[in-house]
């Protein structure tokens, strides 16, 4: 598989605080990574920096050979980012909410519909404004945005915040299918360990650096609080 990441001595600020400290990893094509530590650990910016939102004070980095100290505009187009924000329009109900990215991202009908479907959000809530939506069911819709772009990386930041555990192992299922079909998937989350993947890796972040990539738990330990 070819490397989409590649960070080395990556130093981001956020205002005058140095959130990165001088972060060196290397992601290939169609992993599962699980990004670990404490709050305010830089896990946030680490994403954020991948999506080429946030520009490096130094060190040098590539996304999908992108390179994000001169492309950064080029290569969020090809990066699916899902934080706390949702990026659903309150006032538009689910349906009008997918009909309009998908006019931004080229997506047709056929793949609205399927996206839906997956994560339960055909029928009675099609026609509910966003803003009426509970916290999971705005996720669940977030989550087939996502689908919908067909980005080639996934980052996401504490994804199920929100969710049931019916609404977990959908979104389990959803990044497995995405990983089996080449895309990249970087997890930032507290609640989960293992999604069913034997070969995914887990980076620990501490200070604003990765320090130490611990061993996998068994899948049998798959929450964790």
């Amino acid at each position: 598989m070819s490397t989409v990441i590649n960070l080395d001595q990556s130093i981001v600020f956020l205002g005058q605080f140095p959130a990165l400290t001088g972060v060196t990893m290397s992601i290939d094509q169609g992993e599962i990574v699980l990004i670990k530590g404490p709050n305010g650990a830089g896990k946030s910016t680490l994403l954020h920096l991948c999506a080429g939102l946030l520009p490096m004070r130094s060190g040098t980095g590539t996304v999908l050979n992108f390179d994000l100290q001169r492309q950064r505009m080029e290569l969020r187009p090809h990066i699916g980012l899902l934080g706390h924000r949702t990026g659903l329009y309150p006032d538009l109900t689910v349906k009008e909410n997918m009909k309009f990215w998908a006019s931004a991202y080229g997506s047709n009908d056929n793949e609205i519909d399927k996206a839906m479907a997956f994560f339960g959000l055909s029928g009675r809530l099609e026609s509910v404004r966003s803003q009426n939506l509970s916290e999971g069911q705005r996720r669940r819709t977030a989550f087939a945005l996502l689908l919908i772009k067909r980005p080639s990386i996934w980052l996401l930041d504490e994804p199920y915040a929100g969710l049931d555990d019916n609404g977990r192992e959908l979104v389990n299922s959803c990044i497995l299918q995405a990983v089996e079909a080449g895309t990249t998937v970087l997890i930032a989350s507290h609640q989960i360990n293992n999604i069913g993947k034997s070969d995914q890796r887990t980076l620990q972040v501490k200070g604003g650096r990765i320090t130490i990539e611990p061993e996998e738990p068994s899948k049998g330990d798959d929450h964790v609080s």
